[in-house]
């Protein structure tokens, strides 16, 4: 079912200032980096390690672009942090199934486009014990988009 952890999502105020503490202060480089319109956020993939299964290991560094968007709501709420753990997995669809028929809430019907055009849902936090969880399929990456 789940292969590795894809990602740990941390909401920011400023994506630039907090991107140059990560690379400052742990050396890590931004992989890719988009505006994704629908979820109202700008984001920065740093990348850790690539992974067992073909895959990689990420922060993602989610700014929101407008205050409606569901990761503002969180930083006016929480503050800057973990916003949510993503998994990585071969079959986004099946995985999500399997998972709502053990009682957990899936926020999406059908997965959607993620970062890097991967397809993702994600799991109701109170059905993960307080912990918003991502469910992500990854879609082939070549070579690093900056």
């Amino acid at each position: 079912m789940l292969t590795r952890i894809d990602h740990i999502g941390i909401a920011c105020f400023d994506l630039d200032k907090t991107v140059e503490f990560y690379r400052a202060t742990y050396g890590f480089e931004v992989f890719h980096s988009e505006v994704n319109e629908e979820q109202g956020v700008r984001e920065a993939m740093l990348k850790i390690n690539d992974t067992s299964d073909g895959g990689a290991s990420y922060l993602q560094l989610l700014e929101p672009t407008r205050e409606d968007s569901t990761v503002a709501k969180w930083l006016a709420k929480n503050g800057e942090g973990v916003h949510h753990i993503a998994f990585g997995t071969a079959d986004v669809d099946g995985d999500a199934e399997e998972i709502k028929g053990k009682g957990v809430r899936v926020l999406y019907e059908e997965p959607r486009v993620g970062s890097m055009g991967s397809r993702i849902t994600f799991l109701h936090p109170k059905d993960c014990h307080g912990v918003l969880t991502e469910l992500v399929t990854s879609a082939p990456v070549e070579s690093p988009e900056h």
